[in-house]
């Protein structure tokens, strides 16, 4: 044992492999390694509450808009609140068939989906432990839905070329959402990296790093759309 640590409870260890357990016990913080703590996930859980509560509105916006746009006469020309320019269209987004993937308005997904992730949240705030098998399942079906967004963000920027600032609203609603669940995930262990980047990736996470990586992709984002349409966003 070392100097100014409590005695270690193996059975903590029963899950890990041998790598796990060595990489473990030889960190300089062990207590980063353990689950984390309530307030923690709290705070964590909240700003997924911030996150998808916008998320869901700009969803309910985007429903309804979908909802207009088919009510539209043929040839009919269609004047949405978020049409400001050739390049700040939602209107032409919304008729691109990517907009309807799977037969309906894309936004009809976002709805079910903040929905869901809105409840989790609020159940992790009232300091519910899901099993792992849940979150792991959560987090496979919110990435798919993070890979999603930024997809159909692609689509809009290179192909469509034109953004719905609703729609980049989710993006960026998703892109937050994802980082905590992910979050949670990894700090908890419920997500696991093998060997010694397992415990790696919990301390990265327990320090806050990951925050600087979802930032910087962020920026990204915004510096594309800055550098490829400039002044002709408000044009």
């Amino acid at each position: 044992m070392r100097k100014g640590t409590a005695p270690v409870d193996e059975t903590e260890f029963d899950d890990l492999t041998d790598e796990e357990v060595d990489a473990l016990l030889a960190d300089d913080d062990p207590d980063l390694e353990r689950p984390s703590s309530l307030a923690w996930r709290r705070r964590t859980a909240i700003e997924m509450v911030v996150s998808g509560l916008i998320g869901l509105y700009a969803s309910f916006v985007l429903s309804i808009e979908a909802v207009y746009l088919a009510g539209l006469a043929e040839g009919e020309t269609p004047n949405l609140s978020c049409d400001l320019s050739a390049t700040i269209s939602c209107s032409t987004v919304a008729q691109h068939w990517a907009a309807t993937l799977l037969g309906f308005p894309n936004a009809f997904l976002g709805i079910a989906a903040e929905a869901v992730v809105l409840t989790v949240a609020v159940a992790l705030i009232g300091g519910v432990r899901f099993p792992r098998w849940f979150m792991l399942t959560a987090q496979v079906i919110y990435t798919i839905g993070f890979v999603f967004a930024i997809w159909l963000f692609g689509m809009a920027f290179f192909v469509i070329k034109a953004l719905c600032p609703w729609c980049l609203l989710i993006t960026l609603t998703t892109t937050l959402v994802w980082a905590g669940l992910t979050r949670i995930n990894i700090r908890d262990g419920d997500l696991t990296l093998p060997g010694r980047a397992g415990p790696w990736a919990r301390r990265f996470v327990a320090h806050g790093y990951d925050w600087y990586v979802t930032v910087a992709f962020l920026v990204g984002i915004a510096a594309m759309i800055v550098l490829r349409y400039g002044g002709s966003i408000i044009a």
